[in-house]
């Protein structure tokens, strides 16, 4: 509890002192003695955002921002269909930035949509509390605090002082991602089932972040393993 509260002190102290940086003061050398203001980093970067770049339809990925109609939309997911004799097209699952509400858009694969720009930025995780990662900028020591739910299913294997991603629009977070390899290490596998004349190549393991995952049956528990947060796959053992 002791450091959780060290911790919290460190982060309230630095988002104060950095609160004064991102306004954006700086020392005019034309004038000597004066202040001038300089316009936020942040506000420099929103207004490259905001032009945007036209791509055909068919480039889109999930997690590319794009506008339409007026409204900043988060491609969810993307999917090339052939439609016969009536050519290809590109079905899109978006959410609304703004309000989270979610939208299907067909396009044709050669039609144009204007791309946003997002900016990708490491973080570093200090903790995590209830819904909510507290996550640090290493080198500025910018500090922002994230809801669990934009990792996705891969949340359950964040850990302290781990290196994520985060894609920021608008300075809004809105996807992150964590490491492609995690270790984790086992806490309880399955019992071997009476009456088998041969063992299962796989088994089911408890890991130590609380998630179940089909391991090789030659492991056992107390041992570490390294884990594909993409799909939740046994990679190897951690030789560490």
């Amino acid at each position: 509890m002791q450091g959780l509260a060290t911790r919290r002190s460190l982060y309230s102290l630095t988002r104060s002192l950095l609160s004064h940086v991102r306004h954006g003061i700086a020392i005019d050398p034309a004038v000597s003695g004066c202040c001038r203001e300089t316009p936020p980093l942040d506000s420099l970067w929103s207004t490259v955002q905001r032009r945007g770049v036209k791509v055909n339809a068919i480039q889109l990925r999930p997690g590319n921002v794009i506008e339409r109609t007026g409204r900043t939309l988060q491609v969810v997911e993307a999917e090339h269909k052939q439609q016969g004799r009536g050519g290809a097209s590109m079905q899109v699952e978006l959410r609304d930035v703004d309000n989270g509400n979610k939208l299907n858009l067909r396009f044709g694969c050669e039609e144009s949509v204007e791309k946003v720009f997002v900016m990708e930025k490491s973080f570093t995780c200090l903790y995590t509390e209830g819904d909510t990662a507290f996550l640090i900028e290493p080198d500025t020591f910018e500090q922002v605090e994230v809801p669990l739910e934009i990792f996705g299913k891969a949340a359950v294997y964040l850990k302290e002082e781990m290196r994520v991603q985060l894609q920021l629009y608008d300075g809004r977070a809105l996807s992150a991602s964590l490491p492609k390899h995690v270790t984790c290490t086992i806490q309880e596998t399955q019992l071997p089932m009476k009456g088998l004349t041969s063992a299962p190549r796989y088994k089911r393991a408890l890991l130590d972040n609380g998630s179940t995952i089909q391991v090789p049956s030659y492991l056992e528990a107390g041992e570490k393993i390294v884990i594909n947060t993409e799909d939740d796959s046994f990679v190897k053992r951690d030789n560490k």
